[in-house]
């Protein structure tokens, strides 16, 4: 299997805003930019469409989504939670924390996606949502799949469950290296991909929020044994959102890492050379979108691995 793909689906915002449901467990999240909410679905439309803009402009495919004004999600703009596609033509749809994201599953997009791509099979994995103690896996936030070597990591949180992701492991072949992050005030840092990304041949990663040292060490040696080199970033560098980045393919097929200019910024000269042994920086502006949803450029691309249809 490969690990990058240049097929990305993305959903043009209709009612971005602050959600007092996911910021109960995301320390991401901050109300301290634009208050008026017209003017702010406004500047996330701008944001969105800029960033569009610049992928096709790298040859990178993207089919963007509208998504509905009725109901009201302002979450809609990070649809990698709640869906994945995969290489075999398998789609997978995830169970949700917040109950005003599980409203993003929406079928008018799944058949959108059958017009261009082979779904040959499909699993639900909501019903845990409805269980007496529910239960959560939020999609690629909450799993970074290596996909080659079929090795799925996660960091433990209200949102990504031990037990879903043994069923995970039990429905696609897949292993994983499961263990605990935390934010400098000891918090669990809510998805796994804002703590670390990985490319085809590299992850970045917050090796400061993983306090186990035993687990520290599981993953550096998974790392090498996959032949990634590991570059670290700091607890300040994730709150940049440095963790949140992707790696895709483009023209030419070339690679490309895509993240906020917020999470550039934040890079030392060292680590911006080191990336750029491996691949083309791509930063992108997206600061409202960032601040106020409380995820960045990894979390608005779901990646598409389904087979183009003949």
């Amino acid at each position: 299997m490969k690990q990058l793909t240049n097929q990305i689906m993305m959903i043009r915002p209709a009612n971005f805003g602050f959600n007092d449901q996911t910021a109960t467990n995301n320390a991401f999240q901050s109300t301290d930019v634009i208050k008026d909410p017209e003017q702010l679905k406004e500047v996330a439309r701008d944001e969105f469409d800029q960033m569009v803009k610049l992928l096709k402009s790298k040859g990178i495919e993207v089919l963007v989504i509208e998504d509905s004004p009725k109901p009201v999600k302002p979450d809609a703009v990070f649809p990698n939670n709640w869906i994945s596609f995969h290489e075999n033509g398998t789609l997978i749809t995830y169970p949700m924390y917040a109950a005003n994201r599980r409203i993003e599953r929406r079928e008018d997009i799944i058949k959108t996606i059958e017009t261009k791509f082979e779904i040959k099979s499909r699993y639900s994995f909501e019903f845990y949502e409805d269980e007496t103690e529910p239960l959560f896996l939020e999609g690629t936030g909450s799993m970074i799949f290596d996909r080659p070597n079929g090795i799925l990591y996660a960091c433990l949180s209200e949102r990504t469950d031990a037990t879903l992701i043994d069923k995970f492991n039990v429905l696609m072949g897949t292993q994983s290296v499961v263990f605990r992050s935390l934010d400098r005030k000891g918090g669990e840092v809510y998805h796994t991909n804002v703590m670390m990304a990985l490319g085809e041949d590299f992850v970045v990663i917050c090796m400061e929020s993983v306090p186990n040292e035993k687990s520290r060490q599981v993953l550096v040696d998974t790392f090498e044994k996959t032949g990634k080199e590991i570059i670290e970033i700091s607890m300040q560098q994730m709150e940049s959102f440095a963790g949140n980045m992707l790696e895709v393919r483009g023209k030419d097929n070339q690679r490309f890492l895509c993240m906020s200019q917020t999470a550039y910024d934040s890079l030392t000269e060292l680590q911006k050379s080191k990336l750029a042994k491996h691949t083309n920086l791509l930063p992108v502006a997206i600061p409202n979108i960032e601040k106020i949803g409380g995820g960045s450029v990894r979390c608005m691309m779901a990646e598409i691995f389904l087979p183009l249809k003949k």
